[in-house]
């Protein structure tokens, strides 16, 4: 099945005649909706530590906590906790709204207090937040009624946008002050649509329905969302009855259960990446640039993930801010051979590295990788790879150890270059492994400028430096399969978030 860029972005795929493997008939038949997800929670809060980061989790983290402002479906920003957001004229403060009448999950009020104390706590590089050099440029934080106002301490143009985005969360201010990180890990609360009821790690979490939620009680009563890190088996776990709803399995199984099951795949955010390590063979600009040509990635789409996907050469996805179609990297193995040559290396002589990936992460993950190595391997690229799971792969990346070469979706769902080429790029940022000092001096001016059109336009600059010098390796946008049960309507959410209150029975 090949898809077109247009017919992707329009594609929902459906619902056929009834079929029975198992399933409730209709979503009125099911007390406990089942979710069988790809990736185990590993921390409870969702501003500090490495997982804060992870794009995955934050389905379940919106599950119970709510961020400053709502992300949208179509990932557009609305009135969340936080009604209203601005700068003043001359951009030295910033003003908040809060939302009046919410309530936490243990009954006391949510105030703008709570606001205040989280952006605060945010700002603090004690708290381990790991977008803190982002929250820090803000600081003076003051509540008064239901308004939240801080002075700006550094011009960031992106502030409000990190609201709807990671670490963006609103936490309890005197329950975390009562209880500490230890008993808010054990027993968390937030404002969201649900609550947590029991967690048992690597296993499973039960999420209650919030039913004072101010965004409207969910649908289901009780969910589970059982952890399942192999795809096969989560298809396993949706064809067999075990789970109503489960993402992220291989298309060809996706098209083979969409008939007897609910079926949505969509484009999203995110995008499957090769982060380059600059070590070792990886200093070399013509193996770097090499590795790129020599991979066919739209056949790899084609192939593996049933044209499911849409082939890209920069950061930037066409929904992005920053998108520039004029940025292309060639499919072209006589001049990866050539590139290689100048360095000495060949077929008969191959320049050598590991490369890391995920395997059942996301669709097709390792097999994908197996897929470029094999194209590697024409034009004298010899590349071992090597196994990891997600969370040991932002261990990594956090400690600047990567290998050479390393395979990984990255999440942008607010579609900003800052958040893409920037973070991913930025030697100094803590998400990055490429510290070339000629990328270092062309993204440090656009952290602050307040010129919008300049600040895009400088990060098409850094994208197509990045492509002629092949300091990373983009892959494809990714289209994200979704199952579930008839008489369950998933709404997919273009960040890739699987939310359970947005789940309906019909």
């Amino acid at each position: 099945m090949k898809l077109s860029r247009r017919n992707l972005m329009k594609l929902t795929a459906a619902t056929a005649a009834t079929g029975a493997i198992g399933l409730p008939a209709m979503a009125q038949g099911i007390d406990e909706l089942v979710i069988a997800y790809n990736v185990p929670l590993p921390s409870w809060d969702p501003t500090t530590g490495p997982s804060a980061v992870n794009p995955t989790i934050q389905g379940i983290y919106q599950s119970v906590f709510d961020q400053f402002i709502l992300q949208q479906p179509d990932l557009s920003p609305a009135p969340g906790l936080v009604t209203e957001w601005g700068w003043n004229e001359d951009r030295s403060k910033v003003m908040m709204t809060v939302r009046e009448g919410v309530t936490w999950h243990d009954g006391s009020p949510f105030t703008a207090e709570d606001v205040a104390w989280s952006l605060a706590r945010a700002a603090n590089p004690d708290t381990g937040n790991p977008i803190n050099f982002i929250w820090s440029t803000l600081e003076n934080f003051q509540a008064k009624g239901n308004t939240v106002t801080a002075d700006v301490k550094q011009f960031d143009p992106t502030i409000f946008k990190w609201m709807y985005f990671l670490t963006g969360y609103v936490l309890p201010k005197a329950y975390y002050e009562k209880v500490g990180p230890e008993g808010f890990e054990a027993a968390p609360i937030g404002t969201g649509p649900y609550m947590v009821e029991k967690f048992e790690r690597n296993a499973f979490v039960r999420l209650k329905a919030n039913e004072n939620y101010w965004g409207g009680k969910p649908d289901f009563e009780s969910v589970t969302i059982k952890f399942v890190t192999d795809a096969t088996a989560r298809v396993a776990e949706v064809e067999s009855g075990n789970a109503h709803v489960t993402l992220e399995m291989p298309y060809e199984e996706f098209d083979r259960l969409k008939g007897n099951l609910n079926g949505v795949a969509a484009p999203i955010s995110d995008i499957g990446m090769i982060f380059i390590n600059d070590v070792d063979v990886m200093l070399d600009p013509n193996v770097r640039k090499a590795c790129a040509h020599a991979i066919d990635k739209q056949t790899i789409i084609d192939r593996l993930l049933s044209g499911y996907g849409v082939a890209i050469d920069t950061l930037q996805t066409p929904e992005y801010d920053a998108y520039d179609p004029t940025i292309s990297v060639a499919y072209d193995p006589e001049k990866a051979k050539e590139l290689l040559a100048a360095s000495g290396y060949g077929p008969d002589n191959p320049v050598k590295f590991k490369i890391q990936t995920t395997k059942g992460f996301k669709p097709k993950d390792y097999e994908m990788i197996q897929a470029v190595v094999g194209l590697w391997r024409r034009v004298g690229i010899e590349a071992e790879i090597e196994v990891y799971e997600i969370a040991k792969h932002f261990e990594l990346r956090a400690a600047d150890a990567l290998a050479p070469a390393a395979f990984y979706n990255w999440g942008n769902s607010v579609g900003d270059p800052s958040t893409s080429t920037g973070f991913s790029m930025f030697g100094p940022s803590p998400h990055s492994v490429w510290d070339g000092e000629d990328v270092i001096g062309m993204i440090a001016p656009l952290w602050g400028e307040a010129d919008e059109d300049k600040r895009i336009d400088g990060y098409k600059a850094v994208d197509r430096h990045i492509a002629e010098n092949g300091l990373v390796i983009p892959l494809l946008q990714y289209v994200q399969p979704i199952l579930s049960a008839k008489g369950v309507t998933v709404t997919p959410h273009a960040s890739g978030a699987l939310l359970p209150h947005l789940m309906k029975r019909s």
